[in-house]
């Protein structure tokens, strides 16, 4: 079945027991500041009251999220990015990504997933991590940008996004592939596809710049173009305000709305707002800690669900 939309009927988020800077994703994720010992707890309960404020938000605003809660694990301060680890089809279909952090796999609970199913039905689980063995990496939907109406899957090399896996998947599928480089301003693979990029029904914000001139540029704004996307290039800048790491949601009202933190909203000019204003309502959440010391936004907070319902 071909969806009609982008916008995820649902989100799942992640509440965290344990939240502070990741050790083992620092070298690859340079959006990501450390912390001293001492500040570790007083970071942990800012992110957890971020948290909550951005579920109250973004059901104030209409969407549907369900809320799973973490266990403590020390070594476990990622779990509120959800959006790495699983995936949820409108097949019924689960997916589980290879995850480079060896501290990140321990994320992936089938309690987790059990919480989607009073309302969601999951015809089956296919765990795809077995390829960590040989250290080829594919974070969920931080490594792929998936445009469900038209079938494709985007996506930018790095050492978290093999691109062997991103073509094998997306086959599975039945989906095409775009795959690129994208880097940042000093010229570093972006880590995630989603800093970089967000690709709603109809439009598809990117850091244009950070696609190096050349194919498969070309390639990217080709595939964007025949599938009718309007473009809304932000800048190096931009980008690094999360103004990328974004999602569109289906809300109770008839727009969907685009899902960012006030970090990417003030990053946004207002000639861009306008843009993204024609096809969504436009939702920021105050998520400065959790930005700040886990180095995801709004987007990898939440993992879209396209599961039919129960």
């Amino acid at each position: 079945m071909k969806l009609q939309s982008n916008a995820a009927p649902a989100v799942l988020m992640v509440r965290p027991a344990n939240f502070g800077p990741n050790p083992e994703t620092a070298g690859s994720n340079s959006f990501q500041s450390a912390a001293q010992t001492g500040e570790l707890d007083k970071i942990r309960s800012q992110a957890i009251a971020e948290f909550d404020v951005a579920v109250d938000t973004l059901r104030n605003a209409g969407v549907e999220v369900i809320v799973a809660q973490d266990t403590f694990l020390e070594e476990r301060r990622d779990a509120v990015f959800p959006n790495n680890w699983v995936s949820f089809h409108e097949s019924g279909d689960v997916f589980l990504y290879p995850m480079q952090s060896k501290a990140r796999r321990t994320e992936r609970r089938q309690e987790v997933i059990d919480t989607v199913k009073p309302r969601f039905t999951v015809h089956k689980i296919t765990d795809l991590s077995g390829t960590e063995e040989k250290e080829l990496y594919l974070e969920g939907t931080g490594s792929l940008i998936v445009d469900y109406p038209n079938q494709i899957m985007y996506a930018s090399r790095s050492i978290r996004t093999n691109e062997g896996l991103v073509r094998a998947h997306a086959a599975r599928l039945g989906f095409s592939a775009v795959v690129f480089d994208a880097v940042d301003r000093s010229g570093m693979p972006i880590y995630h596809t989603n800093v970089m990029m967000c690709l709603g029904t109809s439009y598809c914000v990117a850091c244009l710049e950070s696609i190096p001139e050349g194919g498969e540029k070309k390639a990217f704004l080709a595939s964007l173009a025949a599938t009718n996307h309007e473009i809304v290039d932000i800048s190096f800048d931009q980008m690094e305000h999360f103004a990328g790491n974004m999602l569109e949601v289906a809300t109770r009202t008839s727009k969907p709305a685009l899902v960012m933190s006030i970090t990417a909203f003030t990053a946004l000019t207002q000639s861009q707002k306008i843009i993204l204003e024609k096809y969504t309502n436009l939702i920021a959440i105050d998520i400065p800690t959790i930005e700040k010391y886990g180095g995801g936004s709004a987007r990898c907070m939440m993992a879209g669900i396209h599961l039919p319902a129960v």
